[in-house]
């Protein structure tokens, strides 16, 4: 089953490029209130589950135990731009662990936030793992690690108790059964495992309801949740639409992004979740797609993130980032 174009990116008249993907609404019993393209095709969800991939922080009891508060937790969640405080926050959340940051297994890559990156360059100073976006992930990791008396070391790996726990939370969360075929390595180096679009929205909408959940497991995922709402900043950064809509929007949108043109979100009120995926990996799409999805059903987002004007360097508009025909007809069917 090919996909449809979901956005068409316009230059002058004419239609320059075009993003075909899939895009999954569902409830929290599985039901598909929107399903455009390919939806039962497997996809790594990437860093759209790293509320999922938290869950062992709340549940094992290492958040207490070393003290964190929204900050940790909402940074233990985030795909950070790599700020002064993303980072401080990082380190301290080490510290309490009473470990330093070459026990980070995720790499160190340039800030995500050109101001971020622009800042270390007039400093002199080369990133660390601390400006991993991943960084506060893995902060939350190894204080799991600790907690529970394991070994850090390699604490990334499959096998590794940590990603063993953050495995069968997924599994148990989407129903899917992840099994060794379904997985593959993250860029941060944990494992990512795979599934349909339409097992992720119900996720999503789970995370939103509860429903099917435990009472301790429900307790923990509002505690994630009220952390990211009450620091949107640390989730993403400042200008960036995850942080910009729950900060606007607490308690009644949850939302993260993935690599490789993933974006996944839950609307508290309406009991939904929604997961999608850009064939071509294209972030200027995925945040489109969303964009427009997330102003159908919440109205009062529209113009708050504009994904739909495409300028040049000079700052003038040269043509759009649009939803495609196919897509806007699906958005004007939808029934809530």
């Amino acid at each position: 089953m090919s996909n449809p174009t979901l956005i068409e990116v316009t230059r002058g008249a004419l239609v320059e490029s075009a993003h075909s993907g899939a895009v999954a609404l569902s409830d929290s019993h599985g039901r598909l209130v929107l399903s455009l393209g390919d939806v039962e095709r497997a996809v790594y969800p990437r860093s759209s589950v790293k509320a999922l991939q938290c869950l062992p922080l709340i549940e094992t009891g290492a958040a207490d135990h070393f003290g964190f508060g929204d900050e940790e937790i909402a940074l233990a969640c985030a795909s950070h731009s790599g700020s002064d405080r993303h980072v401080a926050i990082a380190a301290r959340m080490l510290e309490k662990v009473g470990v330093g940051e070459p026990a980070l297994g995720c790499g160190a890559h340039v800030p995500m936030a050109d101001s971020a990156a622009r800042l270390l360059v007039t400093r002199g100073e080369r990133p660390s793992q601390l400006h991993n976006n991943c960084s506060g992930k893995h902060a939350g990791m190894l204080a799991t690690a600790c907690h529970c008396a394991e070994p850090i070391d390699a604490y990334w790996t499959p096998l590794h108790p940590v990603q063993k726990r953050v495995r069968a939370v997924i599994s148990e969360m989407s129903g899917q059964p992840l099994g060794d075929e379904m997985m593959g390595i993250d860029g941060c180096a944990v494992p990512t495992w795979a599934m349909p679009l339409s097992s992720l929205a119900r996720v999503f909408a789970v995370l939103a309801t509860g429903v099917g959940v435990s009472a301790d497991r429900k307790r923990a995922v509002d505690r994630i949740m009220a952390a990211c709402w009450a620091e949107p900043d640390l989730v993403a950064g400042q200008g960036r639409a995850d942080s910009v809509l729950m900060q606007r929007f607490p308690g009644r949108i949850f939302l993260k992004t993935g690599a490789e043109g993933v974006y996944c979100g839950s609307f508290i009120e309406l009991g939904l979740g929604f997961a999608l995926k850009i064939d071509d990996g294209t972030k200027r799409a995925s945040a489109g797609a969303a964009m427009a999805l997330i102003e159908h059903l919440l109205p009062a987002a529209r113009g708050l993130i504009d994904k739909r004007v495409m300028r040049n360097w000079r700052g003038m508009e040269v043509g759009t980032n649009r939803s495609s025909a196919a897509f806007e007809l699906a958005l004007d069917r939808l029934k809530v």
